[in-house]
């Protein structure tokens, strides 16, 4: 694909480039496994001496190119598909990280990355800082061991709302010689590109609004290509030294720009195998194919619904980047210029009864555990996505027992505000 191109032509054009005779649409593989004409074509692919498919918990052509896809619309240098959102970002970490390790990440992530990094890779040794993501330089700094390999942040987080400053984390995980891994699930890249604020490794949950129709649950991780594994040669063994588990490959030295996507794929595929289905990568690129003209309108919705809860005389208050009144104002700007989601967070007047009483009467706005996709919907995270979290780790988080996260979807703008003011008129 030619990289001249703008990102709504690649959100069409990349990924499965059919040629003379092949399927303009791109085939769904549903095959475990592929043949070959004799074993030494076999046995050259599982020593990593070729490229080609073979068995599909490792790779699969319908996958392949949909991580392609996602890979030329982040401007990375190699991706990769997960089974999940949570997949994506276990696997990310594990890749470079193993017992005794330790990793900092922002507090204000989607609770199911709260616990995954706080309770379960705690369980596998490896330790997690949780810091406060709009703490300065210097308090953050604090949060470094020599053990640390890594930084997690989401771009917006879910569904505090947090703005990430980028280049800010960037510079922090440079300076300790680890890479800034970001989730970048809320804003996409057609709003945001954390590659070029100095991010190395981008994750997304596909499930959202990249699917954009909640119809199949995936992950992405992609590789920006820059960060030098090998100049911090000690930090990262399982990237620059042997692997015997391949006959004593050494990544960095085999694969370059592409050691990370392809250790992640040959090891932690093989042997924890959190696979996408090739039915479901075809739907995800399917979804991909709309996301620019979705992402507009969710954000143009999300717009006008944030400034008409903001006006409201029963909303106690509203977070949403685009409002002027947002803390996240001015980081929004500068990261996303064009828009950042459809997501919004705020809170009704009264207790967290009331909240539930609103909810309840909604009636084009659904109460689901899912998030960005195209129907508006709404849940309580206090209640629902957060409740593993004690009160203490949830006001940390950013997350009062009053918010509720509103995903405003790509329907009329004018009807998804009718059915809110309906139901704040009732309590």
């Amino acid at each position: 694909m030619d990289s001249n191109y703008r990102i709504e032509t690649k959100c069409i054009q990349s990924g499965w480039k059919p040629k003379c005779g092949e399927p303009r649409v791109l085939p769904i593989y549903q095959s475990t496994t592929f043949k070959y004409d004799n074993s030494d074509q076999m046995g050259r692919l599982f020593d990593l001496e070729d490229t080609g498919y073979f068995y599909t918990r490792l790779q699969n052509p319908t996958a392949d190119a949909v991580a392609a896809k996602i890979t030329e619309l982040e401007g990375g240098a190699a991706g990769m598909l997960t089974s999940s959102g949570q997949a994506a970002n276990y696997y990310a970490l594990f890749n470079i990280c193993e017992a005794g390790d330790h990793i900092v990440c922002s507090n204000s992530v989607y609770g199911g990355t709260f616990n995954l990094f706080g309770t379960t890779m705690k369980k596998q040794g490896i330790d997690c800082t949780f810091v406060n993501p709009d703490a300065d330089e210097e308090e953050l700094a604090q949060a470094f061991r020599p053990n640390t390999k890594a930084v997690f942040a989401e771009t917006i987080a879910n569904p505090s709302m947090v703005v990430l400053d980028i280049e800010k984390f960037a510079r922090l995980a440079h300076a300790h010689g680890v890479p800034l891994i970001v989730d970048n699930t809320f804003a996409t890249p057609i709003h945001c590109r954390p590659f070029e604020w100095g991010a190395d490794i981008v994750t997304h949950s596909t499930t959202k609004y990249m699917d954009g129709h909640a119809m199949a649950v995936g992950g992405a991780i992609v590789d920006s290509g820059n960060f030098d594994w090998e100049a911090s040669r000690g930090k990262f063994p399982g990237l620059t030294e042997p692997d015997e588990s391949y006959h004593g490959i050494t990544y960095t030295e085999r694969f370059g720009k592409g050691a990370y996507i392809t250790k992640a794929t040959a090891q932690l595929m093989r042997d924890l195998g959190a696979i996408p289905s090739p039915m479901n990568a075809f739907l995800l690129n399917v979804g991909l194919e709309t996301l620019h003209l979705r992402m507009q309108r969710h954000c143009e919705n999300a717009q006008k619904v944030a400034e008409f809860l903001e006006g409201h005389e029963k909303v106690a208050w509203v977070n949403y980047p685009g409002l002027k009144s947002s803390r996240y104002y001015a980081l929004a700007r500068k990261y996303m210029p064009e828009g950042t989601c459809g997501v919004l967070a705020f809170g009704v007047k009264g207790d967290r009864e009331t909240a539930v009483r609103f909810m309840d009467r909604l009636k084009l706005t659904a109460i689901v555990t899912h998030v960005a996709d195209a129907r508006t919907c709404i849940l309580h995270p206090a209640s629902h996505t957060h409740r593993q979290m004690t009160d203490k780790q949830l006001a940390e988080a950013g997350i009062a027992s009053d918010l509720m996260r509103l995903s405003v979807g790509i329907e009329n703008a004018a009807d998804i505000v009718a059915d809110l003011k309906q139901a704040l008129d009732t309590i």
